[in-house]
């Protein structure tokens, strides 16, 4: 970072080091947008003693994840279900965790690539599962083969019993620690901001993720999901190109629309409204 007029401070050039070892450096930077994690954000804020000096990013590196565990299931026939997104729920073998799984060949039609065909001659044969365990830590430990099981031989087919009937062909088994969104109470002020540490400190920096504060550009799209991650990558860009263009760079700048998440249908909005009053005399007695 390098001092600018007016007192702001700006990004001129960007070191970085591989997994590999090797180390490069990029110069003539207009500026970055970090479409960080948590874990990615301490990562990067952990090595640049420049962000670490600015409050805003040594609160957002301070903040912590949830484990998560990806798996992706190849099965030798086709498995009919009534939805391609599914939720797994209050199965003793999830061990506190959530779960989710998405018929891959649903979604892409059970395209080549899906088999390995990337060049479009891919063989094209059963379902594609593509599962998700959320706030995995119990199952951390377990091997592949043991989460292989859980899926193929309890949560799968108790979801769809037609899954008892179905060979797995191939499988694969991801595990990441700590880099899933957390919105924990009290975390809230940590979360990084869209503007970073703002347009008077460092303006060319910005944010994007789920678990960014968007300000006045709040969308529709909260929590921990895909969405709002894309959203505020549209906003953080945005907003990085309305300065560069603001400083006269050159640049013509045309603003990436964002749509609105539209608004509730009046039945819904009623409903809700009538449940809030209901609920302040009636205990949530089914919650647990």
């Amino acid at each position: 970072l390098a001092p600018q007029e007016g007192g702001s401070l700006g990004v001129k050039s960007l070191a970085y080091s591989s997994f590999d070892g090797t180390t490069g450096e990029i110069g003539g930077i207009d500026g970055i947008v970090l479409a960080l994690g948590c874990k990615g954000m301490e990562g990067v804020v952990r090595a640049s003693s420049d962000l670490a000096r600015l409050p805003v990013f040594s609160r957002a590196a301070s903040q912590r994840g949830i484990d998560v565990i990806s798996v992706r299931i190849w099965f030798d026939t086709t498995v009919a279900t009534r939805t391609p997104a599914n939720v797994f729920s209050r199965f003793d073998a999830l061990r506190g965790a959530g779960g989710t799984f998405f018929m891959l060949d649903q979604l892409q039609e059970n395209a080549p690539e899906l088999w390995g065909g990337g060049d479009g001659e891919g063989e094209r044969r059963g379902s594609v599962v593509a599962c998700d365990f959320y706030n995995a830590g119990a199952l951390m430990s377990l091997s592949d083969d043991a989460l292989l099981k859980i899926l193929t031989e309890e949560l799968l087919p108790s979801a769809v019993p037609a899954f008892a009937d179905a060979t797995v062909v191939d499988s694969w088994v991801g595990k990441y620690a700590g880099v899933v969104s957390w919105f924990s109470p009290g975390s809230y002020t940590s979360r990084p901001p869209t503007e970073g540490a703002g347009a008077d400190v460092l303006p060319d920096v910005k944010c994007a993720g789920d678990w960014v504060r968007m300000g006045e550009r709040e969308h529709g799209a909260k929590g921990l999901c895909q969405e709002r991650a894309y959203v505020s990558g549209m906003e953080a860009a945005n907003s990085l190109l309305r300065g560069v263009e603001r400083r006269g760079e050159g640049y013509a700048f045309r603003q990436h629309e964002v749509l609105a998440v539209r608004e509730d249908e009046g039945q819904f909005k009623a409903g809700v409204a009538l449940n809030q009053k209901v609920m302040k005399f009636l205990p949530r007695f089914w919650v647990r």
